[in-house]
């Protein structure tokens, strides 16, 4: 099997795993917000069809973006997993949901509420772009997105 020509490789060992579900993918959709996550309740709150989605957080160390009321909603609305540049809370409740979820680590601290954010823009971080509409692959070994959706073995 070839390589496809456009898969890109996130920086390998910047993100933590949290959830039940180890390996994840599916098609990315984006939500660009900084200490803010309201448009992340939104999105998750609406049908995942077994899609990823993909939050810059600017990487702040500052708060969380994402709780275990966010992560219940994306598996009760099927989503396959959150990828977030930023921090998440409430790990262990987290730990214990049927979702994939990749983030920098732990905080605290609740995100503020009062700045909406962007939905399915363009992002970058850990040397990748996540392009909304391309596809996301998660496992042990890391995360890799790709142009086109990849066949996986069954």
């Amino acid at each position: 099997m070839q390589s496809p020509a456009r898969l890109q490789i996130v920086h390998p060992n910047l993100f933590t795993s949290f959830g039940l579900k180890k390996s994840f993918h599916g098609k990315i959709h984006t939500v660009k917000c900084f200490e803010s996550n309201p448009l992340v309740r939104e999105i998750l709150s609406s049908p995942g069809d077994e899609d990823v989605l993909v939050v810059d957080g600017g990487g702040s160390p500052r708060c969380a973006i994402m709780g275990d009321m966010l992560a219940t909603f994306a598996v009760a609305n099927g989503w396959s997993g959150v990828v977030v540049n930023g921090y998440i809370r409430d790990s262990m409740v987290i730990n214990n949901l049927d979702v994939g979820v990749k983030a920098l680590g732990t905080h605290p601290l609740k995100s503020l509420k009062d700045y909406r954010g962007e939905h399915n823009v363009r992002v970058s971080f850990g040397g990748v772009e996540f392009v909304p509409g391309h596809y996301l692959y998660s496992d042990g070994d890391g995360i890799l997105v790709s142009e086109e959706e990849l066949s996986l073995p069954p």
